[in-house]
């Protein structure tokens, strides 16, 4: 039998392993130790400031604070446009176990529509356990006064207060303040473009039309913030750091309240617009465009049924007329086409022509083309006063004829014709002041002989606002001087007195400078007769007038007339009537008012236009700003 040989234990060799096992773990555990300590480093020292900054991001919020909107004052003191307090019913939805249950019984206090129910549940489905949800808005005295009785059965409801822009004389000053409502996509768009994105964090909402929109950056003023700890679940635990927001500037409108409202209600519901300037400086004392409409309507968001109303109604409410209306200013342009003529010396003071009652051009045959007054027998030898005060249209057929287009587009852009007026709001028209490359570029068609001649009493291809109409009045009796009719006439700190007005300085525009002071004289003398003389067209509307002024009529066709065909209002829809034009100018000797008026389809300017100027004029210098 053989025995297996037994291998005796190498204690020396086991020892070696041993101590190098030991080395190796040693070491391992060594280089991991630094590994980790150099990460400790890394995070807590070279890193430091990023996760200090990044734990503090979600340990600390800033909360943007809105800014108090700036007031709206017209130059007399009166509020045009506040913020008004409101309230509004909200609820927190950690403590209200049943919502459906919370809303039947409140419907038993304060009736709930269910297009307020919808929204709220809308509201209630997107917002945060413990952040409020608005219920109800706007509560009356009344639904206040009920909650509070029975504010007890609900724990979690509460009334908020915020402020709401508000206008008080609704309709009546909507072309002129605009509206402001809640920001969109576009407004985000535009706030983004323009760099101010930041300032709008938590305002919710925006000038959307006219002084509103124009003096955003006005009324705006500049947010706040709260630096604020919070909890993981978002809670508010303390506030670190407050800095109020900075309100926006009150400013001071040039418009009179009462003389505003005069103009709109004397528009009684036609459809028209009405423009008063101080023509010392243009400034804008009224400004009507009717029909018009609430402008609170938009502020918390029209409904779309009253938005489909008022742009489905075909009177146009949402259009402001006084600035984007616009029309054939027909024989108010007569004084200016005189200026242009006598300047130009296609006439002069003792130029007579024989008016017959239809005008032909020179050299044409007696078959053609004829053009009439409207006066069908005429009136006989005219100069240019004459021509101005009865409104003769063949005195100025040939003075439209011997300028010329290139002249008369010239000198009426001069007197703001086919130009923005500069004033300050951006609902503007430029409306159409005719010439050769104009009619090219939008019929392809050249200019002939035959379009300038009706330029020449301002029908044709020749469209006007009424505030460019104002401005120009305003021109001729300032002898050339071209001021931007403007709204706005100071700003102040919000809250200060009335007193501490910073007023708005306005620049002139380019003048006429060329045109003597006996030239001027000439229309603005017409203009008196217009008034005042024996056969002026406005003389029985300012018969009785204890002062002096001057003025134009115009009456502009809405369609052409054929043929020998006669123009007959009474056989004739609405629709198809002339608009009544009329502006004038008060007292003749250093004038304090320019007034304009266009009432379309009035049927007449010296007929409708003329009588309701002289109401406003009256109105104006027995109520003086």
């Amino acid at each position: 039998m053989k025995h297996q040989r037994v291998k005796l234990r190498d204690h020396k060799s086991e020892v070696r392993l041993f101590k190098g096992r030991v080395v190796a773990a040693f070491s391992g555990i060594l280089l991991l130790t630094l590994v980790l300590i150099s990460n400790l480093y890394r995070l807590q020292v070279n890193n430091f400031e990023n996760y200090q900054t990044r734990a503090d991001g979600n340990r600390i919020k800033v909360l943007p604070i809105p800014p108090t909107r700036g007031l709206i004052y017209d130059r007399n003191g009166q509020l045009l446009a506040e913020n008004k307090l409101v309230y509004s019913l909200t609820m927190i939805p950690e403590q209200t176990p049943d919502v459906g249950e919370m809303l039947d019984l409140l419907d038993r206090i304060i009736p709930l529509s269910s297009s307020e129910v919808q929204r709220f549940k809308r509201a209630y489905r997107k917002a945060k356990r413990f952040k409020p949800v608005t219920i109800l808005n706007n509560l009356t005295e009344v639904e206040i006064a009920k909650f509070s009785v029975h504010q007890y059965q609900f724990p979690s409801l509460s009334i908020d207060t915020s402020l709401k822009r508000f206008y008080p004389n609704g309709e009546v000053l909507t072309h002129v303040l605009g509206y402001v409502a809640h920001i969109n996509d576009r407004d985000l768009k535009r706030l983004e473009e323009e760099g101010k994105e930041a300032n709008y964090q938590a305002t919710q909402v925006i000038g959307k039309l006219g002084v509103e929109r124009y003096y955003e950056d006005v009324l705006h003023g500049t947010k706040g913030y709260q630096e604020v700890e919070v909890n993981s679940r978002g809670r508010i635990v303390r506030t670190l750091e407050y800095v109020p927001p900075v309100a926006g500037k009150d400013i001071v409108l040039n418009i009179d309240l009462e003389l505003q409202k005069y103009v709109f209600e004397q528009l009684d519901h036609r459809t028209g617009s009405a423009v008063v300037l101080d023509p010392k400086d243009n400034s804008v004392l009224a400004m009507a465009s009717s029909p018009s409409y609430d402008p609170n309507l938009f502020v918390d968001g029209i409904s779309s049924r009253n938005y489909q109303r008022l742009l489905n109604d075909p009177a146009r409410p949402l259009v402001n007329r006084t600035t984007l209306g616009v029309y054939p200013p027909a024989s108010t342009i007569k004084p200016f086409m005189a200026v242009a003529g006598l300047q130009e010396h296609v006439i002069d003071k003792t130029t007579v022509r024989n008016d017959h009652g239809v005008w032909r051009i020179p050299g044409s045959r007696s078959s053609s083309k004829a053009w009439r007054d409207w006066k069908r027998w005429g009136h006989g030898p005219v100069d240019v006063t004459k021509a101005i005060e009865e409104s003769v249209d063949s005195f100025f057929y040939q003075t439209a004829f011997d300028l010329g287009i290139d002249r008369i587009s010239t000198w009426m852009n001069r007197f703001g014709f086919g130009e923005p007026t500069g004033i300050d709001i951006y609902e503007e028209s430029n409306a159409n002041m005719p010439t050769r490359e104009w009619k090219m570029s939008r019929y392809r068609t050249p200019w002939y002989q035959g379009d300038t001649v009706p330029i020449g009493i301002g029908q044709g291809y020749w469209t006007a606002t009424p505030m460019q109409l104002a401005k120009a009045t305003s021109v001729l009796i300032n002898h050339g001087k071209v001021m931007p009719p403007h709204i706005l006439k100071a700003t102040l700190s919000h809250g200060d007195d009335f007193e501490r007005q910073t007023q708005t300085r306005i620049e002139p525009q380019v003048s006429i400078t060329e045109v003597p002071d006996k030239v001027w004289d000439i229309p603005i003398n017409a203009m008196r007769l217009v008034n005042h003389g024996s056969h002026g067209s406005g003389r029985r509307a300012f018969k009785t007038a204890d002062y002096v002024s001057g003025g134009k009529s115009g009456t502009a066709q809405v369609f052409d007339l054929g043929k020998d065909q006669i123009y007959n209002s009474k056989e004739l829809s609405k629709h198809l009537l002339d608009h009544a034009l009329y502006t004038a100018f008060a007292p003749y000797k250093d004038p304090k008012y320019v007034a304009t008026v266009v009432i379309e389809h009035g049927n007449g300017g010296s007929k409708v236009g003329a009588p309701y100027i002289r109401k406003v004029l009256d109105y104006a210098f027995s109520h003086p700003s």
